[in-house]
């Protein structure tokens, strides 16, 4: 069995290989892709989680607690109790920024002199982080208006800092999610126009008639594609490392882990519209169809926070939701395993899912 699988997998790549226009379309586009889009991409923020630490109970500090919390960015706001939660509410991304207020605050403005609080932001959301901070910037220029319509001379300083991602480069944030997306893309296609060329160009009664079982035909249609994505996301981490010179903080082999399941889950979904399509331009639209909801629900282009409920709901089912959580914490911290493994066994449980169905459908089609 393995050596008929060995000749499918071999006969797979070198059908990649040859085709000059095939290794074009591998290479050149991702790469092309991960520049444009590491300048380009933007995002909208809203629907926000907000955590404050209020340590003075004086009028003027609840007072600047009630602006931030009337917000309307903020459609939800935790109250901590100590300063040692804030790490957690940061690192869990349970918030994306944290209001602290020092216990003398209120005291401060009385006597006349200048108030400090910080305003700490999650800096792996690095366009959403930036945003936010300007929104509170308004809310305390609001805030120094009322002091001094009411004649006090005082003053308050918020001093922002930026949590994983210092000077808030766009890139830092962006070419993480990149190498989600084009991994997908690769996988997708790679295994998506597998089963649908064969019937194209006629092979396809050739593997029929062979003594590769189905489930042998589909492994050896599996592991090209798996070995040929692992491959360019390699080399989109190389080039994001060390041209576009994002940090990585983090464990490859918990990167390579994690893409080999997150892929796994992708190919199933890759050959069940490949099972599924009778022509390759067939294919390539089943391909987009996935493709286009996955990355909209992946919380790249938009935080999954600012849809709504049923589509958050609706976005557990795409593996690359949990994968664009991995990869953004393994380049911008050192995430432990207990974190890689929460994100990882769901994409496991899809992949289980999807390579099922496209093997129940490609055993269909045969029939």
């Amino acid at each position: 069995m393995f050596h008929r699988i060995r000749a499918l997998i071999i006969k797979e790549l070198l059908a990649l290989l040859r085709d000059k226009k095939g290794r074009m379309v591998l290479i050149v586009p991702p790469l092309m892709q991960l520049f444009m889009f590491s300048f380009a991409a933007t995002q909208e923020v809203k629907n926000q989680t907000l955590a404050i630490l209020n340590l003075d109970r004086g009028q003027p500090a609840l007072t600047l607690e009630q602006d931030f919390t009337a917000a309307t960015t903020f459609s939800r706001v935790i109250h901590l109790q100590r300063s040692e939660e804030i790490p957690a509410v940061i690192n869990e991304q349970q918030a994306i920024a944290v209001l602290w207020i020092p216990p003398n605050f209120s005291r401060d403005l009385e006597h006349g002199q200048t108030a400090q609080a910080s305003f700490i932001l999650d800096g792996r959301k690095t366009n959403a982080a930036q945003i936010i901070q300007g929104y509170a910037g308004r809310i305390i220029d609001r805030y120094r208006t009322r002091l001094a319509d009411k004649g006090q001379q005082s003053g308050i300083n918020i001093v922002a800092r930026n949590w994983f991602n210092p000077n808030l480069d766009f890139r830092w944030f962006t070419v993480p999610s990149l190498v989600c997306i084009l991994t997908t893309v690769i996988g997708l296609i790679v295994t998506g126009l597998s089963v649908a060329r064969e019937r194209e160009m006629g092979t396809f009664e050739q593997l029929l008639v062979s003594p590769l079982h189905p489930l042998e035909i589909l492994v050896g249609k599996a592991l090209p594609a798996l070995l040929i994505a692992m491959l360019e996301g390699s080399l989109i981490v190389v080039v994001g490392v060390l041209l576009l010179r994002v940090p990585f903080n983090g464990s490859l082999p918990l990167l390579f882990g994690s893409m080999a399941v997150f892929l796994l889950a992708i190919i199933g979904v890759g050959l069940f519209v490949s099972s599924l399509s009778m022509t390759q331009q067939q294919a390539v639209l089943g391909v987009f169809m996935f493709l286009v909801p996955a990355t909209i629900l992946s919380g790249f282009a938009s935080p999954i926070e600012n849809m709504p409920h049923w589509l958050q709901t609706i976005s557990y089912a795409n593996p690359l939701r949990y994968f664009m959580t991995i990869v953004r914490g393994i380049f911008l911290k050192d995430v432990p395993v207990a974190v890689v493994w929460a994100q990882t066994w769901p994409m496991a449980i899809i992949a289980c899912v999807t390579l099922s169905m496209a093997t129940w459908l490609f055993k269909k089609r045969m029939e």
